[in-house]
């Protein structure tokens, strides 16, 4: 479920059934000004709407007050143990400020912190980290980590609530993905707060993306998270936030750009697939708008399998098809059919609307009804799949009433499909 409390960080909605916001934190020094900001309109460019930066010392502070004025997004001040950096940096126009209670030197800075950011209308992000967790939760720890991780966030919770503060988001994180998950679990269900999901200390690029898909993408399909950053050990925070971007493009959750799909090929490949794929994944780098695009490896089973598609090819030895839709558009050498492809989607994108030659399409149709006839005795589990597909849509033309998954029922009711 979507938390109930919205909250806005530098005019980016967060929690109360927003879109799901993305974030990132850069990996310079933040008093390195041009580096800082130098990553910062990558990260932006990248789709980043949020960008966190660490803020230990005090020249960093001075950093801050130019970044928070030449940022094309929000940002947002990482503060640790220090509560007059947390101060300096709501007086410097932090967007929001990530503090952790537990650290900051206890109930009576925090309400220091709290005060001032109530009268500058600022919000806070409370974090919740299973490395830094209070001490008197340390022995709960090693017992249950779960628990302890959200009575944390919960004595922190009722903290601000004491002190009339619920301007905030939470955050619990932890190395351990099941741990990360059965936690803001169990605390979406007890606070009305928006929630910031991520995998702490996630990881490569390569393991970090797979733990941070598990774990944000398990509960971003429960309706559960308002804002997520993905971690990995790397110093271009960009990658982060492409990450990030296609765990929510998987869910359907927002659009931003192409996507790719394409077959794990099989013993009938007959062209370079690998390097075609590349090409195309590079090229549609340059593409905003939300299309997909898919790239299979054999005629036999290719446009069944990628009829949703808005443009396709599928190769073979000598000859390939441009597809859109399902349908045909063009019979073409192998070797052309990724100039082809792109041209194909150039003149929709000018046009808004797929541009169909009768004659070529005739002929890729042909071409593909022979490779069918050619290969009619394999009933390949792709083929019966795109068989019952299309068998299916045939039951719902017929029928006056066809049953589909109601959107009050999702868990993502409302926040589907949601562009940038």
């Amino acid at each position: 479920m979507a938390s109930q409390r919205q909250i806005q960080v530098g005019g980016v909605p967060i929690g109360g059934g927003a879109p799901v916001a993305v974030q990132t934190m850069t990996k310079t020094e933040t008093a390195d000004l041009q580096s800082t900001m130098r990553q910062i309109r990558r990260v932006a460019e990248a789709g980043a709407d949020l960008v966190r930066v660490a803020v230990p010392r005090d020249q960093d502070v001075e950093a801050l007050k130019t970044i928070v004025q030449e940022s094309p997004i929000p940002v947002i001040a990482d503060i640790h143990f220090n509560y007059t950096l947390a101060l300096k940096a709501l007086e410097v126009g932090a967007h929001c400020v990530r503090l952790n209670p537990g650290n900051i030197g206890g109930p009576d800075k925090v309400a220091l912190v709290t005060a001032r950011a109530t009268e500058l209308g600022t919000p806070l992000r409370i974090g919740v980290n299973s490395g830094s967790l209070p001490k008197h939760l340390h022995e709960l720890e090693r017992e249950n980590p779960v628990q302890a991780l959200v009575a944390a966030a919960g004595e922190f919770v009722e903290l601000m609530e004491r002190l009339n503060f619920e301007n905030f988001k939470v955050s619990i994180k932890s190395t351990n993905v099941p741990n990360t998950i059965a936690s803001n679990r169990l605390l979406a269900e007890r606070i009305p707060y928006p929630l910031h999901l991520g995998i702490t200390e996630a990881g490569t690029k390569w393991s970090g993306s797979l733990k941070s898909a598990v774990g944000l993408g398990t509960l971003l399909a429960d309706g559960i998270g308002d804002t997520i950053r993905i971690s990995l050990s790397t110093f271009h925070a960009e990658e982060e936030v492409k990450v990030a971007w296609e765990i929510l493009k998987a869910l359907h959750l927002r659009e931003r750009g192409p996507v790719l799909i394409a077959c794990p090929t099989c013993g009938r490949l007959q062209f370079d697939m690998d390097t075609v794929v590349a090409d195309i994944e590079r090229r549609l780098e340059g593409y905003d708008d939300a299309i997909e695009v898919a790239v299979l490896g054999c005629a036999v089973n290719g446009i069944g399998e990628a009829s949703h598609a808005d443009f396709g090819i599928a190769g073979a030895k000598d000859y390939g098809v441009v597809f859109s839709q399902g349908k045909a558009l063009r019979k073409v050498p192998t070797g052309e059919l990724v100039d082809t492809l792109f041209a194909e989607i150039d003149k929709y994108v000018s046009s808004r609307r797929v541009d169909v030659d009768a004659g070529a399409a005739a002929e890729g149709a042909e071409f593909l009804a022979r490779i069918e006839a050619e290969h009619a005795h394999e009933l390949t589990p792709e083929r019966l799949a795109a068989m019952e597909a299309a068998a299916a849509r045939l039951s719902e033309d017929e029928s006056p009433v066809s049953a589909r998954l109601s959107e009050d029922e999702s868990p993502v009711a409302g926040r589907r499909f949601t562009r940038a």
